[in-house]
């Protein structure tokens, strides 16, 4: 009698059938991983190492994948591309000291006092020693054309990609469905969150604390020039006299500051009052973080950056204040900036930041100076072995101050948000 089939055919088809299953699973398992990597719901860390190592630039990086930033114009595109361009006059200046401290000149619209600002930085000892990084919040040729012109140290201009200034129709410019003023939404059918005062925001003022923040970001974790950089960065602005001796002044304020002040965080080159000249004691001082020639290290703005939903979810345009009013007194310690007794940059502008050209209500004055430089502030005029003076009651932003307003909107919110977050994390 014939041997039965019946247990080998079986058996076939048993293979057969765990064959289907296997590549019905692994179908199943790769349709999963394709729509996960299309899905905005979670996030990996992608540490910008990787990018460069795998050649392709961050910006690159960040096409590939889903942001949530607004969708870029071609100008903004264009901007953005140029911000990965190497520094210009490296013929010149080779190479930077080994304890340079980078300074950043952010920027808007004020060519006339953006020249005298540049020309006072040509004078200052030691400026061919560092890096010059302008940041743009729009793109003027005007404003161009003046950091063109440098030749007394490597210069780099970027450009804030989403900027208000770039976009004419959409956000995070003016929208046609935009709420403005005091529009009821409801009533109006347009788009918006109004302030803590029932105003709906305007992009000209939102720019001021957006591209502070971008620049922030993109200069400590987002350049390939910088985001190694573990010492100081110096922030100036358009309207910011510098003094022939304010790079060696800060040089000496950093190196003291560790020694002579524990609680300090910053080095100033100018009072926190705009309209003081300092002291003149032969004594360093100790109080919070001034606005005009302000410097810190990679520590400090690891902190500052841990509070990204305290600054970006705080209604008030203005990034200084926001820092003041719930930043800083987030971190439970006081905060001081170590400056020495007599200024070495000075505050000049009558115009505000953003109150440029191209206005209808344009704020116009000749962009003349008359600050006066004395000898003393030619040569480096702080002594190593001066004592601290602290100011510990200073005029500020009491326990409860809720903003001045103008930055209510939710859209302007995320973005904020997202800032914080384009060079550390990927949609995955």
């Amino acid at each position: 009698m014939a041997p039965s089939k019946k247990p080998h055919l079986r058996y076939v088809a048993l293979r057969r059938l765990l064959c289907v299953v296997f590549i019905t699973l692994s179908g199943v398992i790769l349709l999963q991983f394709v729509l996960g990597s299309n899905s905005r719901s979670t996030t990996a860390t992608l540490p910008l190492n990787e990018v460069e190592d795998g050649k392709a630039s961050v910006w690159k990086a960040r096409q590939l994948y889903n942001f949530h930033l607004p969708q870029q114009n071609d100008l903004s595109s264009e901007l953005e591309k140029r911000n990965q361009l190497p520094p210009k006059n490296m013929d010149l200046y080779p190479t930077l000291a080994n304890d340079h401290i980078i300074i950043v000149l952010y920027v808007h619209n004020r060519p006339q006092y953006l020249q005298i600002v540049v020309d006072s930085l040509s004078k200052v000892e030691g400026i061919n020693e560092t890096l010059l990084i302008v940041s743009h919040d729009g793109q003027f040729e005007n404003m161009n054309k003046i950091i063109e012109r440098i030749s007394f140290c490597q210069v780099k201009q970027i450009y804030a990609p989403y900027s208000p200034h770039l976009f004419s129709n959409s956000f995070p410019g003016v929208a046609p469905s935009d709420c403005k003023d005091k529009d009821d939404a409801s009533e109006k059918h347009c788009i918006g969150n109004p302030d803590q005062y029932g105003n709906h925001r305007s992009p000209k003022i939102v720019s001021l604390k957006h591209h502070w923040w971008w620049m922030m970001n993109t200069v400590w974790d987002g350049l390939k020039e910088t985001r190694k950089h573990s010492g100081h960065i110096l922030f100036i602005e358009e309207d910011h006299l510098i003094f022939p001796n304010a790079y060696r002044n800060l040089q000496m304020l950093i190196s003291l500051k560790s020694k002579k002040c524990s609680d300090c965080y910053a080095a100033n080159l100018a009072p926190s009052d705009v309209n003081s000249r300092g002291e003149g004691w032969e004594s360093l001082i100790a109080e919070r973080m001034g606005n005009v020639g302000y410097s810190f290290n990679r520590t400090v703005w690891r902190k500052i950056h841990m509070k990204a939903r305290e600054f970006c979810f705080f209604d008030d345009y203005n990034w200084d204040i926001t820092m003041w009013a719930t930043v800083y007194p987030s971190f439970g310690s006081p905060v001081y900036s170590l400056r020495g007794p007599r200024t070495s940059a000075v505050h000049f502008g009558k115009c505000g930041l953003h109150q440029g050209q191209g206005e209808n209500k344009v704020c116009i004055d000749n962009g003349m100076v008359n600050i006066r430089i004395e000898e003393q502030d030619n040569v480096p005029n702080i002594g190593s072995d001066w004592e601290v003076r602290i100011y510990k009651n200073q005029p500020g932003y009491n326990a409860g101050f809720k903003g001045w307003g103008g930055w209510g909107d939710n859209r302007d919110r995320h973005l904020c948000l997202n800032f914080a977050q384009m060079y550390h994390t990927i949609e995955a």
